[in-house]
């Protein structure tokens, strides 16, 4: 049974996830604080993490650059701050995810078991394929229905990034700082050029984007099959 460590520094919230997460089927460590959160996550060593960003002491964004100084485990940030350069702060400092409160407890669990499967299927594999289209990370290749798609050196870089964090929200910051070096990383439009012809070599319906998704302000998503 999976382990997951809650972080909230509020108690009815704590209790909240507490019953929610116990009654689909994993075993629950809390903490109240950033402080305690980082002793428990070495104690315990929890298969995932749900963390509010609003702690006292060490805050939400420390504790989860802490974490990933030693750890991969699965971070959802659970916060009532929902801004877009707090989501962004939160994804660069290394959260896998980021559900903002108010929240349904159905869709934090969804989001769960996504960060899990991903936690526990390491990248090894060098081909990905979708009902549209296949990608090979050794080979440098995509293909489609019609045969190889062509990408143009930028986009194969940017579609190598998404493949590697499949499922995760990858922010603006991180694709274009990866792509083309830290000090375009304000050219967002950059960003919205390049995705836009990856959709219409890959996507079957480009104005109805199936697979690379959009988050409005923080960055792109791809989502296939598996997910």
């Amino acid at each position: 049974m999976s382990l997951v460590l809650v972080v909230d520094d509020e108690a009815p919230m704590r209790r909240t996830l507490d019953i929610g997460l116990r009654a689909g089927g994993y075993d629950v460590a809390l903490a109240a604080t950033g402080e305690e959160a980082l002793a428990l996550a070495a104690r315990d060593e929890p298969d995932a993490v749900i963390l509010d960003l609003g702690l006292p002491g060490i805050d939400g964004i420390q504790v989860a650059k802490g974490l990933r100084g030693w750890s991969s485990v699965p971070i959802i940030v659970l916060s009532a701050r929902g801004t877009e350069p707090v989501k962004v702060a939160a994804l660069d400092a290394g959260a896998d995810d980021y559900v903002t409160k108010p929240f349904g407890m159905d869709e934090l669990l969804a989001r769960l078991r996504a960060a899990l499967r991903r936690a526990n299927q390491p990248f090894d594999a060098t081909t990905v394929r979708t009902a549209d289209f296949s990608v090979d990370l050794l080979a440098k290749t995509v293909t489609g229905p019609d045969g190889e798609v062509r990408l143009t050196p930028t986009e194969w870089q940017i579609l190598e990034l998404l493949v590697r964090h499949r499922g995760q929200l990858v922010s603006q910051r991180q694709l274009l700082r990866d792509v083309w070096g830290p000090e375009y990383r304000n050219e967002t439009h950059y960003l919205r050029v390049y995705m836009s012809q990856l959709r219409r070599k890959l996507e079957p319906d480009p104005a109805h984007p199936r697979y690379f998704i959009t988050e409005p302000g923080m960055g792109y998503r791809l989502m296939l099959e598996e997910e």
